[in-house]
């Protein structure tokens, strides 16, 4: 009996290595084990905001305070019984220089040092209002995105920077996300579009769609989808900007618009809660999966719990399968299945490391590998593009 099981074991090996090089040919390289973070090995209950890695450490916001995980295990959770601000985590970074950790929670703002938190809230400090979305490093400044708009905290000097709708072109101040480049600051702003200040003209311009809110897309690249924006994601490389909304995903070069919407891509979802780069790739956090996108190839892939509908519908019992949905540039598109999944369909954030991804959902913290030379079973089918 055992025997058979090795035999089938290594069987299995030979299929997903085999279906993996297949469209690894053809495309990305594929995300096919996935190790999931729960209660059931001390993670934190409930929903993941966001993710950061910082070299072997990986800092997960959560619903229920802040998670730390060292070698693949949870080292700690931190909560406001340690002196945490708030026990909603909506935001991570890491100042490289330093060490510090600075976190963005629906109490104020963190600053983990030493082995202490330090809290700044709008009754103590400077920062525009205590809830805290977004937060970002650069050099001697923190920029804090809030529910009342954009704050600068110059740590040299202690000084408070705000700019919401008396001092900047804020149509609505409650703002998402901040992305950093080497000469411009990137906010996205829910209902306001996005909001990008020049460092040195010391100026803001607007980026809004052109149609106002409305949910209907006239025209697919005259400019940003919608102006409900959920993330912001600056690529360095690439050295555009990308914008997540709940009615679908734009990409700005600096001269032109590049919008994507489920009826036209193989985007899972035009609900996206968050975006991400990494090189020629655009990650997009939907409400049906995790949608991958190659700006150079025009490939998507999608990661999703095979059984992601019942989740939604019922809260079925998970039974670990996955599912990955390529879809090349003609629109045809394949299906394999995996014996693992991320933790659940809802995706909130992800984080890269190395050529690893952490991936925050709705019901955990998932961590995908790139599976070379592990055990598991991949069913290939075609879908012919529908």
């Amino acid at each position: 009996m055992r025997l058979r099981l090795l035999q089938s074991l290594r069987l299995a090996t030979l299929l997903i290595l085999a279906a993996a090089s297949s469209l690894a040919a053809q495309g990305p390289a594929l995300y096919t084990r996935w190790i999931n973070y729960t209660p059931a090995n001390g993670f934190p209950e409930g929903e993941v905001y966001c993710v950061t890695v910082d070299g072997n450490r990986v800092w997960a916001g959560t619903a229920n305070g802040l998670a730390l995980i060292e070698n693949g295990r949870v080292k700690r959770v931190f909560t406001t019984a340690d002196g945490l601000a708030g026990d909603a985590v909506m935001s991570v970074a890491v100042d490289k220089q330093t060490g510090d950790v600075w976190v963005g929670t629906f109490g104020g703002l963190s600053r983990y040092s030493g082995g202490r938190f330090k809290n700044y809230t709008n009754l103590s400090s400077g920062v525009a209002n205590d809830l805290v979305y977004g937060v970002a490093v650069q050099g001697r400044y923190v920029w804090v995105a809030t529910a009342a708009g954009v704050n600068r905290f110059d740590t040299y000097t202690g000084a408070w920077s705000i700019w919401n709708e008396t001092n900047a072109p804020f149509n609505e101040p409650w703002c998402y996300a901040v992305s950093l480049s080497k000469k411009k600051v990137y906010v996205g702003v829910w209902g306001g579009g996005v909001l990008v200040y020049d460092l040195a003209g010391h100026y803001w311009k607007p980026y809004r769609d052109p149609d106002g809110s409305m949910e209907t897309v006239l025209y697919r690249n005259q400019g940003l989808i919608h102006n409900i924006v959920s993330g912001i994601a600056y690529n360095h490389e690439t050295h555009m900007f990308w914008a997540s909304t709940y009615f679908g995903l734009s990409g700005f070069d600096g001269r032109n618009w590049h919008n994507y919407l489920t009826k036209d891509s193989g985007l899972a979802s035009d609900f996206i809660n968050a975006v991400q780069t990494h090189g020629n790739e655009v990650w997009a956090c939907t409400q049906k999966g995790l949608s991958e996108f190659d700006y150079k190839t025009k490939i998507w892939v999608t990661y999703r719990p095979a059984n992601w509908r019942a989740l939604d519908a019922a809260k079925a019992v998970k039974d670990g399968r996955g599912e990955i949905i390529v879809t090349r540039p003609d629109g045809n598109k394949s299906k394999l299945e995996t014996p693992t999944s991320p933790a659940h369909n809802y995706i909130l954030n992800l984080a890269f490391q190395g050529k690893d991804i952490w991936v925050a959902t709705a019901q955990g913290l998932s961590h995908g590998i790139i599976q070379s030379q592990q055990k598991g079973k991949i069913n290939e089918s075609s879908t012919n593009g529908r």
